[in-house]
């Protein structure tokens, strides 16, 4: 369950106080598939950083599983993060020092996972990659590199997966891939999913879609998910 509750976000730039979230209140029930769309500046990938605890917000509260994640220090809300949170960013964020198989082994070994090299494998492999385990990022095409990010993601079976724009730097094609892979590996893991885009096959999959203007909710919808 994700709770936000009279969620508020400024901050200030030029001497002036930007408003860029505005009162945001909605709950999450588990395993549910949520896609977040809107115009441009409307506050969609600062909702998502918050619900990750990356940020703090101005006002409200966040809670994950019943805890309340924006009164934890640092300290406390990274390894949370690490147990209850996947995260896929539109640039990737792969450890460009780090070869395909040790970026999916990241989380595993900061969590302890003593077996976390074999889980990476596994992981590579359901996501069509077995043959590029020793490639850097650089070797990769954006395509690729986003598969990476995606079997990162899933590595520590979070109950939480959060995406922001996952298609946002590929082709159409490649996005639809990327897409499928997603939603299939949800399936099999049960997370809730919450995703932030601007691709309306991508927001067509989801069960709920809730729309956001000008920091707020404009409207929030339960659907059926057609994918």
């Amino acid at each position: 369950m994700i709770t936000v509750s009279h969620l508020t976000m400024r901050l200030i730039a030029g001497g002036h106080i930007i408003t860029i979230l505005d009162d945001i209140t909605f709950e999450v029930p588990e395993k549910q598939m949520v896609a977040i769309v809107g115009p441009s500046g409307s506050g969609k990938s600062t909702l998502l950083g918050l619900i990750a605890g990356l940020d703090k917000p101005t006002a409200g509260s966040i809670r994950l599983d019943g805890v309340e994640i924006t009164v934890m220090p640092e300290s406390q809300v990274a390894p949370y993060r690490r147990q209850k949170i996947g995260y896929i960013f539109q640039s990737f964020h792969l450890i460009p020092t780090l070869n395909a198989l040790e970026n999916v082994a990241v989380p595993l070994e900061l969590n302890g996972d003593l077996d976390a090299k074999n889980r990476a494998v596994e992981l590579l492999a359901a996501v069509g990659l077995q043959d590029r385990q020793s490639h850097y990022p650089v070797q990769l095409s954006g395509g690729e590199q986003q598969r990476v990010a995606v079997a990162r993601a899933f590595a520590s079976h979070p109950p939480i997966l959060l995406a922001d724009e996952p298609t946002g730097n590929l082709d159409s094609a490649t996005g639809r891939q990327v897409i499928d892979l997603i939603l299939s590996l949800n399936r099999d893991h049960g997370s809730t999913l919450m995703l932030v885009t601007h691709d309306p096959d991508l927001a067509s999959c989801a069960e709920r879609i809730i729309t956001l203007r000008d920091g707020r909710i404009e409207s929030d919808e339960v659907r059926v998910r057609a994918g």
